[in-house]
């Protein structure tokens, strides 16, 4: 069974935001949107446009379990710097810096 509130809480985990900042995105309170992140209630249809929205994906991508998001959605430019240095393998760095269309660093 595929659960849209397994793929929230990964969403929302990569981005590093709170149950409260995707609510207040999505102008709702948080225990609702935290019912749907723990699959015990379903989602409005209409909210869903909505929660694709807040987290930068498709409304397709919500109902996949076994999507791979983008490394541009879990590191913000603040952080991309740290990231690079801490990959120690080069093809890990070539891929992360393609996937966010910078050149690699001499």
């Amino acid at each position: 069974m595929n659960y849209i509130g397994d793929t929230l809480r990964k969403l929302r985990s990569i981005q590093n935001k709170s149950q409260q900042q995707v609510a207040d995105i999505v102008h709702i309170d948080r225990k609702t949107y935290a019912s749907w992140e723990n699959n015990q209630t379903d989602v409005k249809g209409s909210y869903i446009p909505k929660l694709a929205e807040a987290f930068g994906v498709e409304v397709s991508e919500l109902f996949n379990q076994s999507k791979n998001f983008n490394i541009e959605q879990k590191f913000d430019n603040s952080t991309i710097n740290t990231a690079i240095l801490i990959l120690t393998d080069s093809n890990a760095v070539d891929r992360v810096l393609d996937a966010l269309k910078l050149d690699k660093p001499k």
